[in-house]
């Protein structure tokens, strides 16, 4: 029994109101409890658990789309096989979500560290084509060619969707990076916004500017909960204070989720918090199984 939360042997293994089987669900949860690249606190790896254990915590009904989960086709698939090589197990998440994307499923998968971003958004794209978009809602710009010798570290997914996925990719939260990635996302007319844009023009007006930006109907939503100010989310790997707050994020994946078609929350380090990083990485799922089952339903 992992003791990171201090709850019992007896919390779920699973999300509580995941009760679909495969074949009749349309979202499907999965978690990838890999952390090898971590650089400051590793135990991302826990996180998928940890979102199920808080689960139980949580009504299943949601008063603001009116609709209750334990109605909605939702199934937890459990955690893929992972490997010691981050090579190896982006290759496994890739192969995962195009058999996802195949079955019809919107995959909605938990790190685990943020460079595992990287693969599911590829098999995204792959599906999607040419309408296909990227939003990150992360305090990093992660825009690094290499970090402490890994291509596919952490800390450069968003180089590595830019160099080898799209360039339609919009962050949202920036407010770390060293000069170069600065410079390098001014020269290169990178879309972001900082956590400061946020709260001086506010989330909305954001959101509604980054949508006009990517014009995609296929869209690929990571938070990296490090987007969020440690003052709400202080279970991090990496955590940067002045950043968002949790109304903010679930605003942002409230107006998102309806044009998603795959979804992951990354970067929750559990054992550094007594679980409410973890109680708010699964409130902010359901948030968006709600908002896009919501608008996905006929009138």
């Amino acid at each position: 029994m992992n003791n990171y939360i201090g709850y019992t042997m007896f919390l779920p293994n699973s999300f509580i109101d995941a009760l679909a089987d495969y074949e009749s669900a349309r979202y499907v949860i999965f978690g990838v409890p890999f952390d090898n690249t971590s650089s400051f606190r590793a135990g991302s790896r826990w996180a998928p658990d940890a979102m199920r254990q808080v689960s139980a915590n949580f009504e299943s009904y949601n008063p603001t789309f009116d609709i209750d989960l334990v109605d909605l086709p939702i199934h937890d698939a459990g955690n893929l096989e992972t490997s010691a090589s981050v090579d190896e197990t982006l290759e496994s998440l890739y192969e995962a979500t195009k058999d996802l994307l195949k079955d019809g499923k919107l995959p909605i998968m938990l790190g685990g560290e943020h460079s595992l971003t990287f693969a599911m958004a590829k098999a995204c794209a792959e599906a999607a084509g040419e309408d296909f978009g990227i939003l990150i809602l992360d305090a990093h710009f992660d825009l690094r060619e290499e970090y402490r010798g890994f291509k596919h570290n952490h800390a450069c997914v968003s180089r590595n969707i830019l160099d080898e996925i799209t360039k339609n990719m919009v962050s949202i939260g920036i407010r770390s990076g060293p000069e170069e990635e600065w410079v390098f996302a001014r020269e290169n007319n990178l879309k972001y916004y900082t956590a400061d844009d946020v709260e001086s023009t506010g989330m909305v007006e954001i959101l509604k500017e980054a949508l006009e930006w990517l014009d995609c109907s296929q869209l690929y939503l990571s938070l990296d909960m490090d987007a969020i100010d440690p003052a709400y989310a202080p279970g991090l790997g990496t955590p940067e204070p002045f950043g968002l707050s949790a109304r903010d994020v679930r605003t942002a994946i409230r107006t998102l989720a309806p044009f998603s078609m795959a979804f992951d929350i990354v970067e929750i380090a559990p054992e550094y918090d007594s679980g409410q990083t973890a109680m708010l990485g699964a409130k902010l799922m359901r948030e968006f199984i709600a908002s896009h089952a919501k608008s996905h339903m006929k009138a």
